[in-house]
């Protein structure tokens, strides 16, 4: 897929859908459901076999996607904004809600992510952090220092407010 420039026009979908994707344990996309090739603007043939990155919004900061992968590879499921970048270069937030898929013996065999619109008050309190984090990873001098300065950040920032990033997460949009 060629890669486009960010429009600033938004795609919304109704409160009562949800985003479906299921991805392997390499983040490479097995599964979609209508809504999500709606919303982003690609068709299933499109999007399966792509890495789910394929969406990924240059505004979203990579600190909030290494915290997500660390906990749902650690077998635990996280709820997280996400700011999304469809085809056309819109864009759309989600509240993303993805937890490890298990074989019967119980190992992980892939992730599975379910998606609802987010509050726009939820949006407005956490664009600060991600536009905050996105350029603590900007002014490093490479990528992963970026990277470990963001983290550095979002964990102060939990450890000011005395809260984990669950509880965080749930507080904002009340």
């Amino acid at each position: 897929m060629k890669r486009v420039a960010p429009v600033n026009e938004e795609i919304r979908f109704r409160d009562s859908e949800i985003i479906v994707s299921k991805t392997d344990l390499k983040g490479r996309i097995e599964y979609v459901n209508d809504v999500f090739c709606r919303v982003s603007e690609m068709s299933t043939a499109e999007v399966v076999g792509q890495p789910h990155s394929i969406i990924r919004h240059p505004d979203m900061p990579r600190t909030v996607f290494k915290f997500m992968w660390e906990t749902i590879q650690s077998g635990s499921e996280i709820f997280a904004y996400v700011k999304n970048m469809s085809a056309t270069g819109k864009f759309y937030w989600v509240i993303a809600h993805v937890t490890p898929s298990r074989d019967a013996s119980g190992e992980i065999v892939g992730y599975h992510s379910n998606r609802r619109v987010p509050s726009r008050k939820g949006i407005q309190e956490i664009e600060p952090l991600y536009t905050k984090l996105v350029n603590y990873e900007m002014a490093a001098s490479n990528r992963k220092q970026g990277l470990l300065d963001g983290e550095a950040h979002l964990h102060s920032m939990l450890a000011d407010v005395g809260q984990s990033y669950e509880e965080f997460i749930w507080s904002t949009g009340e």
